[in-house]
């Protein structure tokens, strides 16, 4: 199993409207890195869901359904999606700032890479963050 992170602007789609939907395609990726890690996401990878430029916190919590297929946004066939489904809204959300603050944690692509909009995580910074958001 690996671990991600995807970002999302919450004017556009929203941890919210995610809970709503139970299950999305990831789709709108125009970066080639952030495309070849979705095409390195696998059924059942765990990916948190981050509201960027709005909130900048990881909210929740999401798990690979369906990997990685033509984006049917475009006839492009450079660009694909994977389908996301809802594991679990964190009992705190995670902020940039505290994330930042985190020694553990300094190094991530997050931080790293701030524009990357699908990025991949080590498991020792994926259970830091849980071990955060737990801490309540």
């Amino acid at each position: 199993m690996k671990y991600w992170l995807v970002k999302s602007e919450p004017f556009k789609y929203s941890w919210n409207m995610m809970l709503k939907d139970k299950i999305t395609y990831w789709d709108g990726v125009r970066n080639y890195q952030a495309r070849n890690n979705l095409k390195n996401m696998k059924k059942g990878d765990l990916v948190f869901f981050y509201h960027s430029n709005e909130g900048k916190e990881i909210i929740g919590l999401t798990t690979v359904v369906k990997e990685f297929y033509q984006d049917p946004t475009t006839d492009d066939d450079k660009w694909v999606v994977v389908d996301l489904k809802v594991k679990e809204t964190l009992k705190r959300p995670i902020s940039l700032a505290e994330i930042k603050n985190e020694e553990k944690l300094k190094e991530i692509s997050l931080v790293k890479q701030s524009r990357l909009s699908v990025m991949p995580l080590d498991k020792m910074h994926f259970d830091h963050i849980i071990k955060l958001s737990n801490e309540i």
